[in-house]
């Protein structure tokens, strides 16, 4: 049995791990409003630049827009991932879990003869992209926790240009998505050529229409992108949310296990000094015989 003094020792060393884990625990969070305040403020806005460009396909007068039509599936050689994860750890398994969700993905796509790249966001998923040797055409690192469309440009728009390009066929966007603050979901969604289908399956179908200033192809054109756009940048709020409450729920659990494992050794310390208390009696009424 180690001595008391090692035990105390210990026992201090775990009660400054706790505080520092209940801390990070507070800051996760007191984020975790407000960034999900502004990822559901995100969602009415690309439902609208969908709804728009439901009308504008109706409206245009050339042919279908390469976004929306794609390439014929024989004549796909090249997929692209937009991967988001985190710059920080200790988030519980959330990375792990979208790595091996997309990892899956990857050698599903392989298996019929494609190549693949791809564009991250996050520290976390640079490392994994290297040791995985899958190629990187693009990496943000350090993006901030209420990102905007800047932020993003540096990374989406080498994509969708090789997209445009006919370099890469297909393109689809990997994160977590937010359930709740229990629950976090990895989704592979694909993002071009984009589906402009409502979340109820239907596109939408109206007798009335917009008033155009410019032609519907240009607008299409402006539209799509925006669209493209925003759809990334929810994508990252999303996994933000998810980072937070993850972390959030992470740090709970490391505080209690600390807690736990406090009181084992508080006991621990107390049978260890009693002993020695024992022990020190013994001898000295060991001693007070001998005299």
């Amino acid at each position: 049995m180690s001595n008391a003094k090692e035990i105390r020792g210990q026992i201090k060393n775990i009660k400054n791990t706790q505080k520092i884990t209940r801390a990070m625990e507070m800051v996760a969070a007191s984020k975790i409003r407000r960034v999900q305040d502004q990822m559901r403020v995100g969602r009415p806005y690309a439902e609208s630049i969908l709804r728009v460009i439901a009308h504008l396909v109706k409206a245009s007068t050339a042919k279908q827009h390469l976004f929306l039509t794609g390439y014929e599936k024989e004549a796909i050689e090249k997929v692209g991932y937009i991967l988001i994860s985190t710059d920080r750890g200790l988030c519980g398994g959330l990375n792990i879990n979208l790595f091996k969700t997309f990892l899956q993905h990857v050698r599903d796509q392989k298996a019929q003869g494609r190549k693949v790249v791809a564009s991250v966001f996050g520290r976390k998923g640079v490392s994994f992209l290297s040791q995985a040797n899958i190629p990187i055409i693009s990496a943000v690192e350090n993006y901030p926790e209420a990102p905007e469309i800047q932020d993003l440009i540096g990374a989406v728009h080498p994509m969708i240009e090789a997209f445009e390009r006919g370099e890469i066929q297909q393109i689809y966007i990997v994160g977590n998505t937010f359930i709740n603050a229990m629950a976090q979901k990895p989704t592979i969604e694909r993002l071009l050529p984009a589906n402009i289908a409502h979340g109820d399956g239907k596109t939408a179908s109206h007798s009335w229409d917009y008033v155009y200033d410019s032609s519907p192809d240009e607008l299409l054109e402006r539209l799509m992108k925006r669209y493209l756009e925003s759809i990334v940048r929810q994508a990252m709020l999303e996994n933000i949310v998810s980072e937070m409450s993850a972390r959030m729920i992470a740090m709970k659990n490391a505080s209690d296990n600390a807690g736990s494992l406090i009181n084992e050794l508080q006991l621990k310390y107390n049978k260890a000094r009693q002993a020695a208390i024992t022990q020190e009696l013994t001898e000295i009424v060991a001693g007070a015989d001998a005299v």
